[in-house]
């Protein structure tokens, strides 16, 4: 499938030409309803989930969930970078919620701590699906770079579960929302100096398969960690295994291009918007998208 190029002179006139209209912001999603809850205890480590909740008559029925993972190489970040998307998927109807993880600063913990807590965010969320207000059946991960690694492993891998916790529960989302994930972690990819011979078990383009999630990947044609041509082999190996795959290219746009910055950046609506179409699609929203 032809996928177009994003030309950035057009998007911001269309974008200035949106904005005008009546529309609904990250900021003026900050109603959404938000909480804490703890999903893990390792050791002296807390990790946490920061839960926002769509307005409560929005519907009676148990809503979409979608998990977000920050980036910042398994070592640094936070989980106020998709706070915006939070909120805005909050008002769309979801569950949306922006996990914690082990990191390298924080935690001193390898790549694997990272990936094994994904695993552990998406099992919790849906053995709670119930108080959550969740269906288990409709949880979405997502993540930047590391992050979007992070909800891609969820989505893909077998390794990698936390000892002691119920492997009845599945840990893998029904679709992904992948923000330049460093998917590929052999040797020509990202991590593998921190990896390994063990990149066959933990890289997702190296375990794609008929059950991996359709998933929507977003991706800058001027990416210095992440090649085009990692995203096409995905896409084409996702195909291949009879699994959906939409990927947009950006022209000229370098890493992190995706992030909200103040609300100044066109590039985080135009992204959100698709997100949100590619949901839509999935049965996950229903209606326009707001912004």
């Amino acid at each position: 499938m032809r996928k177009p190029h994003f030309h950035s002179r057009r998007f911001v006139l269309w974008v200035f030409a949106l904005l005008m209209g009546a529309t609904v912001s990250p900021a003026s999603a900050q109603e959404a309803t938000t909480a804490i809850e703890v999903y893990k205890v390792v050791g002296m480590d807390t990790l946490r989930l920061h839960v926002f909740y769509p307005p409560s008559d929005t519907s009676s029925s148990r809503a979409p969930a979608i998990v977000f993972f920050f980036g910042g190489g398994w070592v640094n970040g936070s989980p106020e970078q998709f706070f915006p998307h939070a909120r805005y998927f909050a008002s769309r109807g979801m569950v949306a919620i922006s996990a914690e993880y082990r990191i390298k600063s924080r935690h001193g913990t390898t790549p694997f701590e990272s990936v094994e807590d994904g695993k552990s965010a998406i099992r919790w969320v849906r053995a709670h699906a119930g108080e959550l207000g969740v269906d288990p059946e409709r949880i979405v991960a997502a993540g930047g770079s590391a992050g979007g690694q992070v909800a891609a492993a969820a989505g893909m891998l077998d390794a990698f579960d936390a000892a002691g916790e119920d492997l009845h529960m599945s840990s893998r989302p029904q679709a992904l929302v992948l923000f330049n994930p460093v998917i590929d972690n052999g040797p020509e990819g990202y991590g593998y100096e921190r990896i390994g011979d063990r990149y066959t078990a933990f890289s997702p383009l190296h375990n794609v398969d008929a059950q991996s999630p359709p998933t929507v990947l977003f991706l800058g044609t001027a990416d210095a960690l992440i090649p085009v041509a990692t995203a096409t082999r995905f896409e084409a190996l996702m195909e291949g295994a009879g699994v959906r795959c939409d990927v947009h290219l950006y022209d000229e746009q370098p890493h992190g291009f995706f992030n909200y910055r103040d609300g100044d950046n066109p590039y985080y609506y135009h992204t959100v918007r698709e997100a949100d179409l590619f949901l839509k699609s999935l049965g996950y929203l229903a209606g326009e998208p707001t912004l």
